[in-house]
């Protein structure tokens, strides 16, 4: 489960230097880009997602996973978007400045720009946007990202397309929140229409949606990039089964698809090897894999029962055996190529600890550890979760396996009907991006731990300027996740897109104002602004 929504922002700005590793493909894209050729116009795409979006498109209130992201992707611009080279540029904003203190930072917008329903985008349409995130659209409560946007003080329109945010603590960080996805003022007007009629001001608008079938959208006639869309049409199709996705794109059902499934990922090797399909695969910026532990439940709500949980866990035979061994394995919430990352020497893998740990945690409580992993019912997940249960039992910890499809997961985690759950997170990005997810006074905090070392941290390093005390803060937070084990920590991801030989495009086309290329598949997604069929 890949934790992405409105308020869950992974990004930073050309202003701070902090997290800007770039992304790199392991398989370069082929494609009529490269060789200079003009794209084809016209065409239609389908793209094999890994699951429904069932909650719908109300963006500040949606809880959406990658494949409900790439469909956001397709009808929704953001302010600011992430290149190539881990940089994070303006997009439908012109620019973004801050003041000498970054108390106040200054939202300046492109001129010329329009929703799928004629309206603009200017500085009043921001303004409700930001308002409505913030919690303060009387039409709704507040959603999961107001606490996200807790720091701003006020949002002031200073002319036709500028907007001032003010804050209320020194946030260096606060472009890297500004990969909001803009919607129309018309689609939020009405909460009851809100999650279906989805507006906004990207290259495709909402054509037909079929729940649990397709997803329609069609050419933005009139969008702000002259020339593009290629693509008269894509149709996004939820498959959750991984192989059955593969078999849609090898049989030519699918024009594309992407996959976080290591397996998965071998098996098109193959086929790319073949030369049957184009293949890019990216672990630059990757999510963090781990099991999600909840820290209010018994017998998470215990150290003890935490670091035996931990010592019994084995994800590099997990890795060898799912995996085939592609992905590194994780220390910690960071991965490898970025700034706060640490070596963390977890108590992964000490089945003789386990033991020790688990009947201490047995004569303190007068019964063993055990818990629940709840899981989706994608074979691949279930055979993961079923490996977890064997090397927990060898130490004496009883795992019972609850499957659900992908929407309840996400609903049991927000309402934290859950014990322990498989999750990923955490991509590349400034650390300050994960503050909602770690503060202890968070709804964003699934696992539920209140730590005031690491709310101190959190709130120290979003104000701390000078870059490399903020690095310092942010390791010593991974430190402290190690210390606590508050999740256990299993691989790096891998993320790969792959497409039949007649798509082009998937590297994207140039970022306006000289901003690079947008990264291909950080958070797993693709940009659809260039693709094409020949």
């Amino acid at each position: 489960m890949s934790r992405t929504h409105r308020g869950g922002i992974t990004a930073i700005l050309v202003v701070c230097a902090l997290g800007s590793a770039a992304l790199t493909a392991i398989a370069a894209p082929a494609g009529a880009e490269r060789a200079g050729k003009q794209p084809q116009r016209g065409g239609s795409a389908t793209f094999g997602l890994e699951a429904e979006t069932t909650g719908g498109f109300c963006l500040p209130f949606a809880t959406i996973a990658s494949s409900g992201s790439q469909v956001v992707n397709a009808i929704y611009d953001t302010l600011v978007v992430r290149n190539t080279k881990g940089e994070y540029v303006p997009y439908l904003a012109k620019s973004v400045t801050p003041n000498a203190d970054s108390t106040q930072w200054t939202i300046t917008l492109r001129p010329d720009v329009q929703f799928h329903d004629g309206t603009p985008f200017d500085a009043a349409a921001l303004k409700i946007n930001l308002d409505t995130d913030r919690g303060l659209n009387s039409s709704y409560p507040p959603g999961l990202g107001t606490f996200a946007l807790k720091n701003i003080a006020s949002v002031d329109v200073t002319g036709p397309l500028s907007v001032v945010v003010t804050t209320k603590v020194p946030w260096i960080a606060f472009a890297a929140y500004l990969s909001l996805p803009m919607v129309a003022p018309a689609q939020l007007a009405d909460p009851g229409t809100c999650a279906t009629n989805m507006i906004g001001t990207g290259p495709f608008a909402l054509d037909e949606w079929r729940q649990n079938e397709s997803l329609t959208v069609k050419r933005n006639p009139d969008y702000w990039r002259k020339g593009f869309p290629y693509l008269d049409e894509i149709v996004f199709r939820p498959i959750t089964d991984d192989q059955a996705r593969l078999n849609a794109l090898t049989s030519g059902e699918l024009a594309l698809m992407t996959t976080s499934i290591s397996k998965t990922i071998a098996d098109l090797k193959d086929e790319a090897a073949n030369g049957d399909i184009n293949l890019v695969v990216s672990d630059k910026g990757a999510e963090t894999a781990y099991l999600l532990l909840n820290n209010s439940k018994a017998p998470f709500d215990n150290l003890v029962a935490r670091r035996a949980v931990a010592a019994a866990a084995d994800p590099r035979q997990i890795n060898e055996i799912r995996n085939q061994g592609l992905n590194a394995i994780a220390t910690g919430p960071f991965p490898p190529d970025h700034p706060a990352y640490v070596a963390n020497k977890n108590p992964h893998h000490d089945l003789k600890l386990a033991k020790k740990l688990a009947t201490a945690y047995e004569a303190e409580h007068g019964q063993p550890i055990s818990f629940e992993y709840l899981a989706n019912p994608d074979p691949e997940q279930v055979a993961i979760a079923t490996l977890i249960k064997e090397q927990q039992a060898k130490a004496g910890i009883d795992v019972s396996i609850r499957l659900a499809d992908q929407s309840a997961v996400i609903q049991d985690i927000l309402a934290g009907n859950f014990t322990s759950v498989g999750s990923r997170g955490y991509p590349g990005g400034d650390p300050d991006t994960q503050y909602f997810w770690w503060h202890s006074g968070s709804p964003l905090n699934f696992g539920r731990f209140s730590d005031p070392e690491i709310d101190r941290i959190l709130d120290e390093a979003r104000s701390e300027p000078d870059q490399a005390k903020r690095v310092k803060l942010y390791q010593d937070l991974n430190r402290r996740f190690a210390e606590q084990v508050y999740n256990l920590w299993s691989w790096y991801s891998l993320w790969a897109v792959a497409y039949q030989p007649d798509v082009k495009g998937v590297a994207g086309p140039p970022l306006p104002d000289g901003g690079g290329r947008q990264a291909v598949l950080f958070n797993g997604l693709v940009p659809v602004l260039g693709l094409s069929r020949t």
